[in-house]
């Protein structure tokens, strides 16, 4: 019982090891692909100027029915310039999902119907058949190697991409919404 929980310690760690490694691989592709391109550095010039053209034209507003059709047609050039700068990320992101993809099926292999985690509480129901994958018994707070790895996958990635100056400006997140974004509210 000792030894199977500090295997399942060493594995939990390695796969953490594993998840900062793949993360920081897959921001070096993008930056190679993506982020160094004078195109890229371009687009994302426009879409923080105009995302701070836009806060400030809303701090500003005074007449209203004039200002509000000038608002729209900033927030409508901000998304179209958000769309492009998405485009652009998209190459890279087609290489990373191919390159991951192979990866993953040697990471599966390895961990394969091992146990790396106890997880504190059960997953929903729909979250199961990943965090039991390939996993014996009906001990669905037992997790898997695929479920873990995509959990500090999300979180460790977003990090890494704040720390290197990656992650998009805050201001052209919440004002643009990127390729999928939400749409345009109406006010």
């Amino acid at each position: 019982l000792i030894w199977k929980m500090n295997l399942m310690i060493i594995d939990t760690i390695l796969i953490v090891f594993i998840s900062i490694c793949t993360a920081l691989l897959s921001e070096g592709l993008t930056w190679l692909l993506v982020y160094r391109t004078d195109k890229y550095q371009r687009l994302k010039g426009d879409v923080d100027r105009q995302s701070k053209k836009l806060e400030r034209q809303k701090e500003q507003v005074s007449d209203v029915s004039r200002n509000r059709k000038k608002i729209e047609r900033q927030e409508e050039k901000l998304k179209s310039q958000n769309r492009d700068l998405s485009l652009v990320k998209m190459k890279s992101m087609l290489a990373i999902g191919f390159t991951f993809t192979a990866l993953m099926g040697m990471f599966n292999s390895i961990f394969d119907g091992r146990v790396v985690a106890k997880l504190p509480f059960v997953p929903l129901s729909w979250f199961q058949g990943l965090s039991h994958r390939n996993l014996l018994g009906n001990d669905y707070t037992d997790c898997s190697f695929i479920f873990l790895y995509i959990l500090c996958t999300m979180s460790i990635r977003q990090n890494i991409q704040k720390m290197l100056g990656l992650a998009p400006s805050r201001a052209a997140s919440k004002l643009g919404g990127g390729m999928f974004g939400q749409p345009m509210q109406s006010r």
